[in-house]
C-alpha cells in the first residue's frame, strides 16, 4: 500500500484501561504562628518576635500526554498536600509547602462529586487546575503587638487546607473514531494502517478497550485514529459495552463507520448502519450530526461481493459515498485513506503543523 506509513501507537491501551475514577483531594494545612519573645543580654524588654506559619501546599492536577488511562486513581484515592512549616522565634517565617502535582491524561474532565459541576476539561497537554488549595499560615505573636499591648502571648493556628471529593472522567481525544458492530473488522483495520496492535479474534467483543493509533498518509499530517468497541443495538441503555465507550465518540472530529458486508444472515449491513446511527442519536443528538465516512469491509469474501451493488445503491440514494475495502488484504485502502484525510477538519491539520 504505497503512501501508508504506520506511526508509533499513541499509547496503545492495555486491558487495564480505566476511564472513570473518584478521588479525595485535600490541600495542606497552614503552619501555626509562633509565640516567642526576644531574649538577649543587655536588651531589656526585647518584645515579641514570633514568626508566621508557612502556607500549605496546593493539590494541582496537570494534563500529561504520556498518560492514557485513569488506572492509578483506582489504587490511590487520597491526594493530600503537605503542611506548611510552623513559625519560629526571631521573626522567622515558616517555609511554605511545595504543591502536589498530580498528572492526568489529556481529555480528562474534572467534576465536583457532590454538585455535579464541571470544574475543568483538559484538552491540551500541560494544562493545570488547582483542585484543593492549601491553608494560609497563622500569624505569630509579633503581628499582634500594639502600643497598648506590647507583649501579646497568643498567635494564630494555621488555616486548614480545602478538601473535597472529585470525579474524573476520561474521554479520548482522537481525530477519527471507528464505529461498527462487533466483528466488523475495526481491530484489523487499525492494525493495518497504524502501529497499534489490538487483540484480533473471530468472536464478538474481542476488543474490550479503546485502541489508539497514529496514521500517516502521503503528505498529509499524521492523525490519531481510535477503535471504539462494544457499540450495538441498545448501547445507549447499557447493552454490550455501549455506555462505557460511547462517551469517547464525543471527542472525535470524524466518524469512520465500518460495515461488514460478509456477515451471515440475518445480519444486514444496511440495517446495522441505521441501527448504530440511531444509537448515537439516542445517546447524544450531536453525535448523529458528526461527519461520517463509510467503509464497506471484507471485500475479499464472496458474500461481500454479492451484497456490494445493493449496499452501494442505498448509499447513493443518501448522497453518501461508500468505500469498498478489505482490511485484511489491503484492497482499496489507499483510495479510502485519501478520502478519509480529505474529510478531516482543516483546523486539525493546522494544529498539527504548528
Amino acid at each position: 500500500m504505497s503512501g501508508i506509513r504506520t506511526g508509533a501507537a499513541a499509547g496503545v491501551l492495555s486491558i487495564k484501561f480505566i476511564d472513570e475514577a473518584k478521588i479525595f483531594v485535600k490541600g495542606g494545612d497552614g503552619g501555626n504562628g509562633c509565640v516567642s519573645f526576644r531574649r538577649e543580654k543587655f536588651v531589656p524588654r526585647g518584645g515579641p518576635d514570633g514568626g508566621d506559619g508557612g502556607k500549605g501546599g496546593d493539590v494541582i492536577l496537570q494534563s500529561d500526554v504520556q498518560l492514557s488511562t485513569l488506572l492509578d486513581f483506582r489504587y490511590q484515592q487520597l491526594y493530600s498536600g503537605k503542611r506548611g512549616q510552623h513559625g519560629k522565634g526571631k521573626n522567622k517565617v515558616g517555609r511554605s509547602a511545595s504543591d502536589l502535582l498530580v498528572p492526568v491524561p489529556v481529555g480528562t474532565l474534572i467534576w465536583e462529586a457532590q454538585t455535579g459541576e464541571l470544574l475543568k476539561d483538559f484538552t491540551r497537554p500541560g494544562e493545570a487546575f488547582c483542585a484543593a488549595r492549601g491553608g494560609r499560615g497563622g500569624r505569630g505573636n509579633a503581628r499582634f503587638a500594639t502600643a497598648t499591648r506590647q507583649a501579646p502571648r497568643h498567635s494564630e493556628p494555621g488555616r486548614p487546607g480545602g478538601e473535597r471529593w472529585i470525579r474524573l472522567e476520561l474521554k479520548l481525544l482522537a481525530d477519527v473514531g471507528i464505529i461498527g458492530f462487533p466483528n466488523a473488522g475495526k481491530s484489523t483495520l487499525i492494525s493495518k494502517i497504524s502501529a497499534a496492535r489490538p487483540k484480533i479474534a473471530d468472536y464478538p467483543f474481542s476488543t474490550l478497550v479503546p485502541q489508539l493509533g497514529i496514521v500517516s498518509f502521503h503528505e498529509h499530517p499524521p492523525f490519531v485514529i481510535a477503535d471504539i468497541p462494544g457499540i450495538i443495538e441498545g448501547a445507549h441503555e447499557g447493552a454490550g459495552l455501549g455506555l462505557k465507550f460511547l462517551r469517547h465518540v464525543e471527542r472525535t472530529s470524524l466518524l469512520l463507520h465500518l460495515l461488514d458486508l460478509s456477515a451471515p444472515s440475518p445480519r444486514d449491513p444496511i440495517a446495522e448502519y441505521e441501527t448504530l446511527n440511531r444509537e448515537l442519536a439516542l445517546f447524544d443528538p450531536s453525535l448523529s450530526r458528526k461527519p461520517q465516512v463509510v467503509a464497506l469491509n471484507k471485500m475479499d469474501m464472496p458474500e461481500a461481493k454479492e451484497r456490494l451493488p445493493r449496499v452501494q445503491r442505498y448509499f447513493r440514494k443518501l448522497g453518501q459515498e461508500a468505500h469498498p475495502i478489505s482490511a485484511l488484504t489491503g484492497e482499496g485502502l489507499p483510495k479510502f485513506l485519501g478520502a478519509l484525510v480529505s474529510r478531516l477538519p482543516k483546523k486539525n491539520s493546522e494544529e498539527k503543523d504548528s
